[in-house]
């Protein structure tokens, strides 16, 4: 049986009851210089590592009319006000002392290893890619997201990080398992001492989409099916519905939507891990629905592109 979240805080505050219900076993919510954070209790135990999953609630964003703790340059923040939010959320991971690296995502498999901080005071443009590793101290590797899959990654024996974006693209591209395999290649890591955490993404309760994702993920994946809702086979193997509306009788403005089914991509994740060789009891999943819990995520699939984003870290500590 799944063990209740736990929680930890210096002033004991509590957190909604119902928050419960969502979460899974083996995830904690730390409050801290009046933030949120969401961690992984298999990657906390890792002393050499800091890891953390932002949430909504605080910093200096103000969204209608509540401060929230946006952590991505979006139109309608500020630059000042993200990079204080980026600082306060550092300063209660205790990292702030740390190098912090992003990246222009793009919904791609392209992994960017970061082998040393950026010069102070340099204008280079953050790497175009959607996942980060490093075995470099020191380095605070970032991913944003509002919806999409945040993975961090662990290799235990040979400390090395990744954090990857994984949206359904990434997903389709098996981001994940090429990240697993740019760290085999540059530092020797093997999947069997690879913890993972898959946080706080939108879950298959609202994550609707149509034929065309289903039969992308159908013509990669034998299993597919196993993480849709509704009918995927006539999505997946047949024809589009009603391609032809004008030859059905129904009356112009009445012919009903095509039907769609709800995906569920941190389960298409886990499997991938596990498939390359993590294992099962080394993955944390968090079941937090960022389209069902606005109150404590971000959703761009709930709320468009008024909403904000978190942020997914992981560093290796610096030794002393």
């Amino acid at each position: 049986m799944a063990r209740a979240i736990k929680t930890r805080s210096a002033k004991r505050r509590a957190f909604p009851r119902d928050l419960k219900k969502h979460a899974t076993s083996g995830w904690t919510i730390r409050r801290a210089s009046g933030l949120q954070i969401v961690e992984s209790q298999a990657l906390s135990k890792l002393g050499w590592l800091v890891h953390g999953f932002s949430m909504r609630p605080g910093g200096e964003s103000v969204i209608e009319g509540k401060r929230a703790l946006n952590l991505g340059f979006t139109d309608w923040d500020t630059r000042e006000r993200v990079a204080a939010n980026r600082a306060k959320f550092a300063a209660a991971l205790s990292a702030s002392e740390m190098h912090p690296i992003t990246l222009r995502q793009f919904h791609s498999d392209v992994i960017y290893v970061a082998d040393a901080p950026t010069a102070e005071g340099s204008t280079v443009e953050a790497p175009r890619a959607d996942a980060l590793a490093t075995r470099t101290e020191g380095l605070l590797l970032g991913v944003q997201t509002a919806d999409c899959v945040p993975i961090l990654l662990a290799d235990t024996r040979r400390r090395v990080v990744a954090a990857i974006h994984a949206g359904w693209r990434g997903t389709l591209a098996r981001i994940a398992v090429k990240t697993l395999g740019r760290m085999r290649m540059e530092f020797g890591t093997r999947s069997r001492d690879v913890v993972a955490a898959l946080g706080p993404s939108i879950g298959r309760c609202c994550y609707e989409v149509g034929s065309d994702v289903a039969r992308s993920f159908a013509a990669q994946f034998p299993n597919a099916a196993e993480w849709f809702e509704g009918p995927f086979d006539q999505l997946a193997y047949g024809e589009d519905p009603l391609w032809l509306p004008w030859l059905t009788m129904m009356p112009p403005g009445h012919v009903p939507p095509p039907p769609r089914v709800q995906l569920d991509l941190r389960a298409c994740n886990r499997w991938q891990l596990i498939d390359a060789g993590v294992p099962e009891k080394q993955i944390d999943v968090s079941d937090l629905c960022t389209a069902c819990r606005t109150d404590l995520l971000f959703s761009y699939r709930r709320e468009g592109a008024k909403t904000g984003r978190m942020m997914a870290v992981i560093g290796i500590r610096t030794t002393k």
